[in-house]
This record gives structure tokens, sequence and C-alpha cells, in this order.
């Protein structure tokens, strides 16, 4: 399981969220997704650490201090959702007409 970092500074780099959490045990892995279109930061990472106890102690530390300006939420992060399966397997809406109602 890992981490949920939201409300990150776009200045946050891997390194920083390392050494930040590395105050609570030992870092894993820490992911910091980017913007396809600008390769900015999006204000957000994942953070895995080496046992569920340094995790906990990471989330109870972290959770709404503030940092670097802004206030952190740091929770258990959730399994990504299947966007795909939604809507009737992509398809949005009614099915087909143009969005209007025929009128004889």
């Amino acid at each position: 399981m890992s981490i949920y970092v939201g409300n990150l500074s776009y200045e946050v780099g891997e390194n920083d969220l390392r050494e930040v959490f590395g105050e609570y045990g030992t870092v894993k892995n820490v992911q910091v997704p980017t913007d396809r279109e600008t390769g900015r930061p999006r204000g957000f990472a994942f953070v895995e650490m080496s046992s569920e106890a340094e995790e906990a102690a990471a989330i109870e530390g972290l959770d709404g201090a503030e940092w670097m300006g802004r206030d952190l939420k740091v929770n258990k992060a959730k399994p990504k959702e299947d966007r795909g399966s939604s809507f009737g397997g992509g398809r949005r809406g009614n099915s087909g007409g143009g969005g209007y109602s025929k009128r004889y």
C-alpha cells in the first residue's frame, strides 16, 4: 500500500518527499505524477514506506501539516478506479439521435 500526498507545492520533487517522509522510516518509492502536456508536477504524489507502521506514523505526523506554504493532505492511497467500465462501456448519455427528441 502507498500514501497519497495532496496539495503539494508545484516546486516539490522526489528528493524533497524522500527527505520529509524519511523522518518517519524507510522510503521505498516516490512517484510525482506530471502533466502530459507541460511536464510540470500535478500537485500530488505517492510515497511508499517499508512498513504499515511507518506509513501510519507518516500519515499521523504529516496530514494537515504546513509545508512550503501549503497544508498537506496525507492519507492511504486508494486503488485506481477503472474508468472504462462506467457509462455502459464508454458510451455516454443516450444512444444516438443527436440529443433531440423526435416529434411527429
